[in-house]
């Protein structure tokens, strides 16, 4: 690929960030750099009944319990944020970073067997 050909794509981390490297990178993208997501997200975020303040809450308060994956398509690797909302509900937020301090939320679900008082 030219230089020319590059103007406007964003690079690919060649490797992942190690988990709790990546917990603090994306918080920190929710606090002082750049959060941003697509029409997916937020069609996703109707669909759960939530809003971006409770995706907000699990950038700010989750933990990411599993490895990364690599996007197919793009070459990024996507990682998945967990935690209770205040309401209860268990979310997952896929997000993968476009640089050290920007952070892209692809979608958002709720998983009900890990809903608080769930059985």
């Amino acid at each position: 690929m030219t230089k020319r050909e590059n103007v406007g794509k964003l690079p690919t981390w060649k490797n992942a960030v190690p988990l709790e490297e990546a917990v603090d990178l994306v918080r920190y993208c929710a606090e002082q750099g750049e959060i941003r997501w697509g029409k997916h997200f937020t069609e996703e975020l109707a669909n759960e009944c939530l809003t971006i303040p409770d995706a907000w809450w699990i950038l700010r308060t989750g933990r990411i319990y599993d490895p990364p994956e690599r996007d197919i398509k793009t070459g990024e690797w996507k990682y998945r944020i967990e935690g209770h909302e205040p309401e209860g509900k268990w979310l997952i937020v896929v997000f993968s970073f476009k640089s050290v301090d920007k952070a892209f939320l692809i979608t958002v679900f709720s998983v009900e067997a890990r809903r608080r008082g769930a059985k």
